[in-house]
């Protein structure tokens, strides 16, 4: 279960130290084995233990392929994805392209859902975090299925 937000500062080749906290967990789940691609709603990457991606692809490879919107989306996550591994100093090496993409610059923001990463530019991902708040502020409605959560 991967969890929090984590600022990061890429190096100049685009290697990103991945947490202390997560490597163990990569490890064991996936021996450092990730999968990199685009986010198809934001400027963002999503990052995937190997076996949760490889679950993932075969949907979406399941998909109608002459469905246009299906399509897309085969062509843009599959497309993008990337196989990474972590390096024996716990860094990932970020592809170019996928950077360019998130505008990734020296300061990213490793943000965990669960059984994924997003990985994002710091100024955009503060200025996304505050556009959530601010829909939060101004009585967004919520999904019926939040409305019986209890936090």
């Amino acid at each position: 279960m991967f969890r929090g937000v984590n600022p990061i500062n890429l190096d100049a080749k685009g290697r990103m130290a991945v947490p202390s906290r997560y490597r163990d967990r990569l490890v064991d789940c996936c021996a450092g084995q990730m999968v990199a691609t685009i986010d198809t709603e934001a400027r963002c990457l999503l990052l995937y233990p190997l076996h949760e991606w490889e679950e993932i692809q075969k949907k979406i490879e399941s998909l109608p392929s002459f469905n246009p919107a299906a399509r897309r989306i085969q062509r843009l996550l599959i497309g993008h994805a990337t196989d990474l591994e972590l390096d024996g100093s716990g860094r990932l090496l970020l592809p170019a392209p996928l950077r360019e993409y998130a505008e990734l610059e020296k300061k990213v923001v490793l943000l965990g859902q669960g059984q994924k990463f997003e990985i994002w530019s710091e100024a955009r991902w503060l200025e996304t975090r505050d556009s959530y708040l601010a829909l939060t502020e101004e009585g967004m409605a919520l999904p019926d299925e939040l409305l019986n959560l209890s936090l």
